[in-house]
Order: C-alpha cells, then structure tokens, then sequence
C-alpha cells in the first residue's frame, strides 16, 4: 500500500514537471516557434489554464494537500509566472490577467507584514508571560505567542528564528532548571562534543573556501560566508537550547525537545502503547516515527517508542509542523521517566 502511494506521489510530480517543461519548449525553443505559427490565441490560453490551474492542482496532488488557500496563493504565483514564462508577444491581450496574481500575492504579503507588525506590538507581553511559566523556554516562548498573535507559517519562522539569537548571545548565564521532574536527553551522549565539531568544521570550511573563492566570484563567497556564519549561530544556539530544556513532566503532559530542531508536547492520555521490546527498537525508524535521541559517535538505539492514539504534530526547524504516530526517545535516566508514566496514566 504504501509503495502504491508512493508510486502516486511519483507520478503527480512527473506530470507537473511535463506541464511546465513542455510550456518552457514551447515558448523557449525553435520546435516551440514551429508549434506557434498560426493561431495563438489558442495556444497561449491552452498555457494559462496550465499554468494556472493545472500545475497548482498537480502540486497539492503531489504534496497530498486539500487547501483552498494554498491553491489560490498557487494560483496567483502561476499568473506571475505566467508573465516570464509566455513573451509578451504573445501574452499581450491577457496581460491584464495576470495582474491579478500581483494584486494577491501584494494582499498576502501585507497581511504578513500586519502580523509581523502585531508580534512586534505585543513582544512584551509575550516575554513577561514566557518568564511567568513554569515550562521549557521553547514550550512557554511558542505558547505565549500563539496566545497573543495569530497562528501562521510566517511567525513560527520569525519566532524561530529570535529563539535561535536568543540561545545563541543571550542565555550563557542561564542555568539548566533541573527538578525531580525533568530528564535530560544528551549528559550520557557526545552530542554537545558532536555539535562543537561541526561548528569548528564549518570555521574552517569558512577560511578555506572564502580565502579560494574570493578570487574567483566575490558574490558567491560572500553568500557562503553569510550561509556558513548562519550555520555556526545555529549550531551554537542548539547546544545552549539542549542543554537548558529538558524533558519536562507534570501530571496531564511532558514537553519534550531536541535543541531547536524539533519538540513535541504529549499528553499522558494520548499515548496508545510502550514499545520497550528489544528487537523492535532496533530496527529501521518508520516514516511515521519522530526521534528524540541524541546524536553520538555511535549507533543510538531508542529507550522506548510511544505509539500515540492518532497522529499528532511536531515542531520542527523554521517552525515547521509536521504529524506523527510514533516516538522513539533515548533517555539519560529512562527508568524516572517509566515511572512518571506508570503514576500519570494511571490517574
């Protein structure tokens, strides 16, 4: 079932591709030009509906999405492209058109800049309210938002990327805040030594290829130097972001978090199952299955897999959701952790 579906996925992405490989030959090419001798108007219709309502019902396909909002957004970025896509010689008498694309795509861009502008307005509050709870900085930072701003890509990105600065320059005087209450997920791995590597890794990437590339295309090593300054920020505010969240317990929920990668809250009573055998939690991570485990030198095999009622979402990088069925952790103190489960569940 699951090669089939796949299979599918395939050929959604297979089609887009032709529709808009086969409008770029037949605009960009000298067997395009052949085609267009004639009757036109036809022609450059027959690419708008493609262009337009086809590729964006190909890429929902694709993607297994069922929005009306992300087809109209779709929609108004296939009128845009449509203008670069067909010459203007062509196009000219449904110019008017393709307007409309602009006109939606400068409304969405405003609505952005109204919520940028709204998490900006309410930022103090927000920090008051994240200093207030008693919960992980991630859990009580990304709670405090959603109570004050509206939910949407563009401020999990924003949020997300103020975490990032925050860990990095301003939590170095910050204290791990250890309880009865809290696992951590890294003390027994060499994930913070791991993360340092990379990070001295990425330095010296930075001088070497910079030093080679300056030479031969100013704005490309600037880029990467950019790219390569931003890796390392990132890296550096994981660690401090690892090392100050730990999983914390109380009676309804834990918050659980990987650094600034991914993190997930899961109430006691949407766990199904413990999955503690062996010989299960050796083998391959499905797709469904989110993994809290720090990275080591070594194989790292899961304490445990949580199989969940239903599918729940995850935050990951950028702010990004994602659904999953399945937690596989590796715990320092795994044995506290059983214990907190068998108490909670049983309420």
């Amino acid at each position: 079932m699951a090669v089939l579906q796949k299979s599918r996925q395939t050929i959604w992405l297979m089609l887009l591709l032709f529709v808009l490989g086969s409008n770029m030959i037949l605009y960009h090419t000298d067997i395009g030009e052949r085609v267009l001798q004639g009757a036109t108007n036809g022609v450059v219709i027959g690419s708008l509906i493609d262009i337009v309502i086809i590729a964006p019902l190909l890429f929902l396909l694709w993607r297994k999405q069922k929005s009306i909002k992300v087809f109209v957004l779709l929609t108004a970025t296939g009128l845009i492209a449509a203008r670069f896509l067909i010459p203007m010689e062509y196009l000219e008498p449904y110019a008017a058109i393709t307007w409309a694309g602009f006109a939606v795509e400068a409304g969405v861009v405003l609505l952005e800049l109204l919520l940028i502008v709204t998490l900006f307005r309410f930022l103090p509050k927000i920090v008051k309210a994240t200093q207030k709870s008693k919960l992980p900085m991630l859990f009580g930072f990304s709670n405090a938002v959603d109570h004050y701003v509206k939910k949407h890509p563009i401020i999990h990105i924003i949020c997300s990327e103020m975490l990032m600065f925050y860990y990095a320059f301003m939590s170095w005087r910050k204290k791990p805040n250890q309880n009865d209450q809290t696992i951590t997920l890294h003390k027994n791995s060499s994930y913070i030594a791991f993360q340092i590597m990379l990070i001295h890794a990425i330095v010296i990437e930075t001088i070497g290829i910079h030093w080679w590339l300056h030479d031969k295309s100013i704005l490309l090593s600037l880029v990467l130097l950019l790219f390569n300054i931003y890796s390392a920020i990132f890296f550096l505010a994981d660690i401090q972001a690892v090392r100050l969240n730990a999983v914390h317990i109380d009676e309804s929920k834990f918050y659980i978090s990987l650094g600034l990668i991914k993190r997930m809250e899961i109430k006691w009573e949407e766990i199904d199952e413990i999955i503690t055998d062996k010989g299960i939690l050796k083998q391959k991570l499905t797709n469904d299955t989110i993994d809290f485990m720090a990275k080591d030198f070594e194989e790292v095999v899961p304490d445990v897999i949580l199989k969940l009622n239903k599918p729940k979402e995850a935050t990951l990088i950028m702010g990004i959701k994602k659904p999953y069925q399945k937690i596989a952790i590796k715990f320092d103190n795994y044995q506290l952790f059983l214990d907190e489960f068998r108490k909670y569940k049983n309420i």
